[in-house]
């Protein structure tokens, strides 16, 4: 493990509570908002009786003996693992400082890295016009802003749109960021290697308000664990709210919960298991399923 239990959650609690406290802050009831916002909803029934009763002794009452705010600084082994991290070439699109991490050698490289199912056709993350889109597109998502974008389609059109820019969106397996927005008819979701120009105008008329929560749906599949299939799953579908259940043998049965915005990137991910794996629910996955392997079938694709 790289990284300290003193950067943990209980740590990470505790060390506001006496920064607020070395500054005379400190209140109950900001004890008590400190442990939700740093820790777990139950972890302040352990933090706060633990510095109230001097089981931890580093309160008395709302205050403490320390004479400055305690500190976490990293370890030689963190900082290389930080600047191989800070060499990935996404990280140029959010402008971080890594100055403090010159003369580090960083613990393994990017050739290092070998990424399996994943396109090889990636957005151009180190493209200045791309930093420059994405860094226009995060402040306006933030914002809740509405904006003017001149986009090509993939299948080559060009046209001008007025939208509200609602979030941005990774896909792991193409490599590639959309940019979801509402408001503009037959337009949902943006290419962002596909944004020519993107202007920010908060004062914009847009027809539609804010748009309905995505319909959530619930995929259940049953896998046969072969060659690491039940490994590479829980993997593929790690940020999926999930649930797995043993079937018998080597037969399992998952359910993975999703956004029906996510449709596309499910079956991308469903498709990359071969027969490894059954889908039998929802049925708009599935009618997917059928269609593409259709495609392929009759394309000469085996």
């Amino acid at each position: 493990m790289l990284f300290h239990e003193v950067y943990g959650a209980y740590f990470s609690a505790v060390s506001e509570i006496l920064r607020r406290a070395v500054s005379g802050e400190l209140t109950p009831e900001l004890m008590k908002q400190i442990c939700d916002e740093k820790a777990f909803s139950e972890s302040f029934l352990k933090i706060i009786p633990a510095l109230n009763s001097g089981e931890w002794q580093l309160l008395s009452g709302l205050s403490t003996p320390l004479k400055k705010a305690p500190t976490t600084p990293l370890t030689l082994l963190q900082k290389r693992w930080l600047k191989a991290v800070s060499q990935d070439p996404r990280m140029k699109l959010f402008g971080v400082d890594w100055s403090f991490l010159e003369g580090i050698q960083p613990l393994f490289q990017p050739d290092d890295i070998v990424y399996f199912d994943r396109y090889l056709d990636g957005d151009p993350f180190e493209d200045p016009h791309y930093i420059s889109v994405f860094r226009t597109a995060l402040e306006g998502v933030k914002a809740g802003s509405t904006a003017e974008i001149l986009y090509h389609s993939a299948k080559g059109r060009t046209r001008r749109i007025k939208c509200r820019l609602q979030s941005l969106e990774y896909s792991e397996k193409d490599d590639k960021f959309r940019l979801d927005v509402a408001g503009c008819r037959n337009v949902d979701m943006l290419r962002l290697a596909g944004i020519e120009e993107i202007l920010l105008c908060p004062g914009l008329y847009c027809k539609q308000g804010q748009p309905e929560s995505p319909k959530m749906l619930c995929m259940e599949a049953e896998l046969i664990n072969c060659r690491n299939a039940l490994e590479r799953a829980m993997l593929h579908f790690a940020h999926f709210e999930r649930e797995t259940a043993h079937l018998g043998g080597n037969r399992y049965r998952l359910r993975i919960y999703y956004s029906e915005n996510d449709e596309t990137e499910m079956l991308i991910r469903v498709l990359s298991f071969g027969p490894m794996m059954k889908v039998n629910a929802p049925e708009s996955l599935v009618d997917e399923i059928k269609k593409r392997l259709k495609m392929q079938f009759e394309l000469g694709i085996r």
